[in-house]
């Protein structure tokens, strides 16, 4: 849901930015790696301290590259499947260093195994969640369904969240308990979103052989 239109504003916006990258002659991949790699050091150094308020500044900044990677890519005329498979596969990496980062705060300072788990439940079903429309794609599928909560989502609630926790460090009583409502919320929406995915896939391979057994006869009587 908020891929279909923040993802079209925000490519508006860093076009220029993007165009300037390509004039001195940085690539896309160089963006697609230093992003990730800004956003997981943002995530394990800032969030196991609870430092969420800065933690969630470096990333928002990092989180950017995403846009801007694929806008240079067309700008210049060079997306690739490479290209795009990088991207994916470092998405998973940069997801399960910031829920990566919540699970390690709450094992350690934080001390709420509950919070915990729920964090390290956030990081697993992010996973699955995206694996399903990708192999259900890769069998032939369209897994015609984007589900409740996708990875635009979970990124906003869970980065809006810590960095208004975050301010509890600033003297702002009570606020820290957005951040464990918002684990809660992406943990149940994530859920929800995978058994989407499921039946949506459940139902597509059952039409696909459906169609394949009563096509079959046809086409043998033909030939």
């Amino acid at each position: 849901m908020l891929n279909k239109y923040a993802r079209a504003f925000f490519t508006r916006v860093l076009t220029p930015f993007a165009a300037f990258l390509l004039r001195r002659g940085v690539s896309p991949d160089t963006v697609t790696l230093i992003g990730t790699a800004g956003v997981v050091a943002g995530a394990l150094v800032f969030y196991p301290r609870g430092e969420f308020f800065w933690g969630t500044i470096v990333i928002t900044v990092f989180v950017f590259s995403d846009l801007v990677d694929g806008n240079m890519a067309r700008q210049a005329g060079v997306s690739s499947r490479w290209g795009a498979f990088l991207d994916s596969t470092l998405d998973r990496v940069a997801d399960g260093a910031i829920f990566g980062g919540f699970a390690l705060w709450y094992a350690g300072t934080g001390d709420n195994d509950m919070l915990c788990a729920v964090a390290i439940f956030c990081l697993a079903s992010g996973q699955v969640v995206s694996y399903t429309k990708a192999r259900g794609e890769a069998i032939g599928l369209p897994v015609a369904v984007n589900g409740l909560v996708e990875r635009a989502e979970r990124l906003v609630i869970s980065l809006v969240a810590a960095g208004l926790a975050g301010f509890h460090a600033f003297g702002v009583p009570g606020i820290q308990i957005l951040l464990p409502i918002a684990l809660w919320a992406v943990a149940a929406g994530s859920l929800v979103t995978m058994v989407q995915r499921v039946v949506t896939v459940r139902r597509e391979s059952a039409e696909a052989d459906a169609a394949a057994a009563a096509a079959g006869p046809g086409s043998e009587a033909t030939s």
